[in-house]
C-alpha cells in the first residue's frame, strides 16, 4: 500500500487510487507511454490586429445583432472565434461572410472578450 501524502495523493503523486495502474506489471507487458501534450497549432496563436463591433437592426425583423467585423481570419479560424464568444457570452450566433454575428447587443462584452484574446485595437461603432 502506498503512503498518503497530506494533499490527498499518495507518496508518488497520484490523485487518486488507480486499481489499474498496476496491472501492466502483473501481465508482464510494457505500460502503454503517456502522450505529449500536443504543440499550439500556429493557426490558434494568430490573433488578428484589430475589430470593429457594431449593432445592427436593419433586415433582422426588428431584432438587434451585434457584428464583429473586420477580423481578417479565414472561415475556419471564424469559426472558432465565433465558438468561443457564443460560449463565453451566452448567446447564439452565426458566421456571416467575414463576420461574425452575435444575437443581441453585446458590444461591451464582445469588445471585452476580444481584448482578452488579444486584439489589440477594438473599435465599436
Amino acid at each position: 500500500m502506498a503512503r498518503r501524502d497530506s494533499s490527498g495523493g499518495d507518496a508518488s503523486g497520484a490523485p487518486f487510487h488507480n486499481p489499474f495502474g498496476d496491472l501492466s506489471r502483473r501481465l508482464g507487458i510494457e505500460p502503454a507511454p503517456t502522450p505529449a501534450p500536443a504543440p499550439r497549432a500556429a493557426a490558434e496563436a494568430r490573433v488578428p490586429a484589430r475589430a470593429v463591433v457594431r449593432i445592427e437592426r436593419k433586415g433582422r425583423g426588428g431584432k438587434t445583432a451585434t457584428v464583429v467585423e473586420k477580423l481578417g481570419l479565414p472561415p475556419a479560424e471564424l469559426e472558432g472565434w465565433l465558438l468561443d464568444l457564443k460560449r463565453t457570452l451566452g448567446c447564439g450566433g452565426a458566421v456571416e461572410g467575414d463576420a461574425l454575428l452575435l444575437q443581441g447587443d453585446l458590444r461591451d462584452r464582445a469588445a471585452a472578450r476580444l481584448e482578452a484574446r488579444g486584439v489589440r485595437k477594438v473599435t465599436k461603432g
